[in-house]
């Protein structure tokens, strides 16, 4: 009913409903969960194992860093506007057919981007793949909301990003070690082929988890009127922005960090996949640690104003060593403030999405989506930006970065104001759980 989808109501203290708890989640198993984590891996497999031939791309296609950037905005934007269509169809006609159909899409994509002949044609292609690569953002998470509640759900979303941040670790690695034997198109083979697989997955393993009682009828006008009352709720809209800008942070080293370590530091290809490598451990060992010691423990508000805080510094110790305030710094320096702040997202993004949909049962596709979207577009904006003073300088990174991560901050305490409701969270959540 379109009255139901358009007035959102905090879920912080609701159970579970038993029936879906009981025999929906009782069907997600090991697979289940890896199949999940592939889907929200596709950005990091579509980004990362492309990043360390970036540099080559430019001499190949004869492009400017900042045009050949722009193929990291076109699949960015991609994304986030192919989440707003995706996730209003998740929540009208299920999980598995959108899902399907936009795999089926994105692997078409990702082959052509192998066949481009010159910057502009890829930048189109790679448009194309992530419009279509969306379907797996936005529905991993929405599966995610239909299955948990609560606790469960946090711990859920931080065991994906052990599962998707391996992705971050091996594809640079992998990408690096493609370079070796062939150039930049054959890692577009390579994602073509690791989408057929992650399709075949899903095709066989992903059940449907949204059953057709619970499916919305109302079409693009119901969608639109779902999504209005969401950013009506004010919460929602500030853990929405907090975890957009905090992405923009972190798109920000995504864009920028295979020219500053590269260019700017002399390091390989292979050494940049390494120190990669090194910082997405970091991410995933800290998810790790929010999921299993202070999910259930600590507020999820409290966490998350720790995990901005410590961006916040990250970020401007690197201005300040970019901008050469603290005398002339090696990579050592700049690399480890980098594993600061990859480690603090690993705490930030979950409990940012996890207080969201915390707010929300009846149309997580749609809150799915604007979170997807909000984060995706805010990185297509930080990724040009990161390089409009050249290749020389890791000052506009560094910018980006603590610009974003301030903002993110200012948008959780003014409209989330945490002090009202940080001890609620994680005793609703508790008693969710149980």
């Amino acid at each position: 009913m379109p009255e139901r989808a358009a007035a959102p109501t905090p879920d912080t203290h609701r159970s579970p409903t038993p029936a879906r708890t009981s025999a929906t989640t009782r069907r997600t198993g090991l697979l289940v969960t890896l199949v999940l984590g592939g889907l929200t891996a596709t950005p990091p497999l579509a980004m990362d194992m492309y990043l360390p031939s970036l540099p080559e791309v430019t001499g190949s296609l004869h492009a400017p860093a900042a045009t050949v950037q722009l193929t990291l905005t076109a699949c960015l934007l991609g994304m986030a506007l192919g989440q707003l269509v995706v996730g209003p169809m998740s929540d009208r006609w299920g999980r598995r057919r959108p899902l399907l159909a936009g795999l089926a899409v994105y692997l078409l994509a990702t082959a052509l981007c192998a066949l481009a002949p010159n910057v502009g044609t890829l930048v189109a292609f790679r448009l194309a793949q992530g419009l279509a690569g969306a379907a797996g953002i936005v529905i991993a998470r929405a599966v995610v909301r239909d299955l948990y509640d609560g606790v469960a759900m946090a711990r859920f979303f931080s065991t994906l990003m052990l599962v998707s941040g391996a992705a971050p670790i091996v594809a640079p690695l992998i990408g690096g070690q493609i370079l070796r034997v062939t150039d930049w198109r054959g890692v577009f083979v390579v994602l073509t082929a690791v989408g057929v697989l992650l399709a075949a997955l899903v095709w066989l393993r992903l059940p449907e988890t949204l059953p057709p009682a619970e499916r919305h009828d109302g079409g693009v006008g119901a969608a639109l009127r779902a999504m209005r009352g969401l950013l009506a709720d004010l919460p929602f809209t500030g853990y929405m922005l907090a975890g957009g800008f905090a992405f923009a942070a972190l798109f920000a080293y995504i864009s920028a960090s295979p020219f500053v370590v590269q260019e700017i530091y002399g390091a390989s290809p292979q050494t940049f996949g390494l120190l990669f490598g090194l910082n997405s451990v970091g991410l995933v060992v800290a998810g790790q640690v929010n999921g299993r010691l202070l999910v259930g423990r600590v507020a999820l508000e409290k966490v998350l104003a720790c995990g901005l805080t410590v961006i916040v510094l990250a970020a401007a110790a690197l201005l300040l060593m970019s901008a050469g305030a603290l005398g002339e710094v090696g990579l050592p320096p700049i690399a480890a403030a980098l594993f600061v702040l990859m480690s603090a997202m690993g705490i930030t993004l979950p409990n940012a999405q996890s207080l969201a949909l915390l707010r929300t049962r009846h149309a997580a596709g749609s809150a799915s989506a604007l979170l997807g979207t909000s984060s995706f577009l805010v990185g297509a904006v930080a990724s040009p930006l990161v390089g409009v003073a050249g290749e020389h300088t890791a000052v506009p990174m560094a910018v980006v970065q603590l610009v974003g991560a301030l903002v993110a901050a200012a948008c959780f305490m003014g409209m989330c104001r945490p002090w009202n409701t940080c001890g609620n969270t994680r005793a609703g959540s508790e008693g969710d759980e149980n």
